[in-house]
């Protein structure tokens, strides 16, 4: 069967696309699920803002903007699944998602100046304490086992867990020049 060979053009429209889309993804991904409250709904928003923002990609002007613009998609198809759903308990009102989304939308930019940050004092730590906070936080990890593993009280896991933290929020603050929440 012969696949005939996409427009050139349309290679690099795929390509700004992907490159826009996995840079906002993970915020994004925050926004919805703070405007909908079950995981598997945030899956199918996911989804669709996905589906649409790449039919409508075309159509941005301004790349710069692919944040503001995906937030806003993010927003239509957050009220299209609260209308689906609307019968149910834990259905926030339209103001609500509505503010909540242009809140998101606005703190797009700094989450990712933070994000950086974090990674660049992460890499700073010694090799001990950044493989030791990186454990802590990974995916199914009980405390009661990595400390079990490494010879060491919950306590006193707990403790340099803590001070591990407070250094990469030091570590922070003086890399973005404001206070970091703990």
């Amino acid at each position: 069967m012969n696949v005939p060979n996409p427009h050139p053009n349309q290679i690099d429209l795929n390509t700004g696309f992907l490159r826009l889309w996995t840079q906002q993804e993970q915020a994004l991904r925050a926004l919805i699920r703070s405007c909908v409250p079950r995981s598997s709904e945030v899956d199918e928003v996911m989804q669709s803002v996905s589906v649409v923002a790449w039919q409508k990609f075309p159509t941005l002007n301004d790349p710069a903007k692919f944040g503001a613009w995906v937030a806003m998609i993010a927003r239509y198809e957050v009220l299209m699944a609260r209308r689906r759903v609307a019968r149910g308990r834990l259905v926030l009102d339209e103001d609500v998602i509505a503010k909540l989304v242009e809140e998101g939308a606005q703190e797009m930019p700094l989450r990712h100046r933070q994000l950086d940050a974090l990674d660049g004092c992460v890499a700073k730590l010694p090799e001990e304490r950044r493989k030791l906070a990186l454990a802590a936080y990974g995916p199914g990890v009980s405390m009661k086992d990595l400390a079990a593993q490494l010879g060491r009280t919950e306590g006193s896991l707990y403790q340099l867990i803590a001070r591990i933290r407070q250094e990469l929020c030091a570590c922070m603050e003086k890399a973005l020049g404001e206070e970091v929440p703990v």
